[in-house]
């Protein structure tokens, strides 16, 4: 979806901007090598990845976009898209969003009201002002309503003048800032200080994490644009463009499942899935046989970490699973199974009482650290490519159906030579298993500690 959002633009022509360079990219520090490998498969190097090291809304990453676009005395037009949206239909939101540049250029903060087609409870609406004389598709807004219940937006749709809150905005970089600048200046201070002090590590920007750690957390909705009538600058307004795209906001296993192609009995299934008397469910395995007898109206989601079943008119609740992981001190609230690392990743297929069992892949060309542990010895068996191994002060080849003892405290490190992934079986042993008895010497990902 991330790729798909960048796709998004492609072809699209306007005869005063040019909305089509590399993206800026802002996500959390622990996506960063997912999204970077995404980036690159798709071509873009070199386009910056901003990092947050804690998650702070909207209204902050915006701001850290437009300070990273303003670099080198630049003012452009920027278009703010979240990664997990549908649109079906990319001519029409490229007409939408060229009917948006010139307002936005005249200073005004453009946002992308989508019609809606049914009373929708899960998403929030924006209410335009089609009185205006003055206006044609472009449509000053009156207000922003959070999600409503179905009463409320059964009246919404009968009174007109109502769309789906995207969460897409067009606005010119000097705009933005002077609006965050007047109406949050502390969330405005935070941003800057945090870019000012961030640390350039390839395509990559760390914010510094202790002042955006203190950045109040805020919405582009309720920090800038629910309060624009306070602008001492009242040239800057807010509008909304109608839109009519085959728009979704994947945010709920409830939109998966209605946007995904259907088979018989009205499911939406994935993986090796069996189905005996079940209807209107969506059914997702990664990992094993997932079968189901007699059920109707369910989201049963498998993955190696955990397993997930609910009603679909429920599936919003999912997040109060995660807030009750994290309570507890649950790692599936914080990490998964499958972790990335710069030169690739590995999965934990086992463990167990002293010992633990990862499938590593390295590659084409990576490198890990020059590392030891103290408290583990590892046994490596390749089972596919060719691995350079360091160990001690020897440096050996490993070849499919081989493998090497690294024994506690040696130093050692495997390289990828071959052009295709290296994959490795590891087995771990020790008093302690943990991913902090890594001492990592030399590292060409710049992860030595400091």
């Amino acid at each position: 979806m991330l790729q798909a959002t960048i796709r998004r633009m492609t072809g699209f022509k306007h005869t005063k901007v040019d909305l089509a360079p590399n993206p800026i990219i802002v996500c959390n520090e622990g996506h960063r090598l997912l999204v970077a490998e995404q980036i690159m498969a798709m071509g873009y190097q070199g386009a910056p990845i901003i990092l947050e090291p804690v998650g702070r809304n909207t209204a902050p990453a915006l701001t850290v976009a437009v300070l990273q676009a303003m670099r080198n005395d630049q003012d452009p037009l920027l278009l703010a898209m979240p990664a997990d949206h549908q649109v079906e239909d990319v001519a029409a939101f490229h007409l939408c969003l060229a009917m948006g540049v010139e307002p936005a250029l005249c200073g005004n903060i453009v946002t992308f009201g989508v019609v809606p087609d049914r009373p929708e409870t899960g998403y929030g609406y924006i209410q335009a002002n089609q009185l205006d004389p003055h206006a044609e598709q472009i449509y000053p807004i009156i207000r922003f309503s959070e999600k409503p219940d179905r009463e409320t937006a059964e009246r919404y749709l009968a009174q007109g003048g109502y769309y789906w809150n995207s969460g897409m905005f067009l606005v010119q970089a000097s705009t933005w800032l002077k609006a965050m600048d007047q109406l949050q200046p502390e969330i405005f201070s935070c941003c800057k200080i945090a870019f000012d002090r961030s640390i350039r590590e390839s395509d990559f920007l760390r914010l510094d994490k202790e002042t955006f750690s203190s950045c109040p957390a805020d919405s582009i909705d309720y920090a800038v644009m629910e309060r624009l009538n306070f602008l001492s600058d009242t040239f800057i307004q807010g509008v909304v463009t109608p839109m009519k795209v085959g728009w979704s906001d994947v945010g709920s296993w409830d939109t998966v499942w209605k946007i995904n192609r259907k088979t018989a009995g009205n499911n939406s299934v994935s993986g090796d899935v069996m189905l005996n008397s079940t209807y209107n469910s969506l059914v997702l395995s990664t990992s094993r046989l997932v079968s189901c007898v007699g059920v109707d109206g369910l989201v049963i989601v498998e993955t190696p970490d955990a397993v997930l079943v609910a009603q679909k008119k429920n599936a919003q609740k999912v997040k109060e699973i995660v807030m009750a992981l994290k309570s507890d001190g649950r790692k599936e609230g914080h990490a998964h199974r499958k972790v990335y690392r710069p030169w690739g990743w590995y999965d934990s297929l086992e463990h167990g009482d002293r010992f633990q069992v990862k499938r590593i892949v390295v590659n084409p060309g990576a490198i890990l650290s020059l590392q030891l542990h103290h408290q583990r010895s590892e046994h490596w068996i390749i089972v596919k490519g060719t691995a350079k191994i360091t160990l001690g002060d020897q440096i050996v080849t490993r070849n499919e159906n081989e493998s090497i003892f690294v024994p506690v405290g040696e130093k050692h490190r495997v390289q990828n030579v071959g052009n295709i992934p290296l994959e490795i079986i590891e087995v771990q042993s020790g008093a302690y298993l943990g991913e902090d008895d890594i001492v990592r010497l030399e590292d060409r990902y710049g992860r030595v500690a400091q």
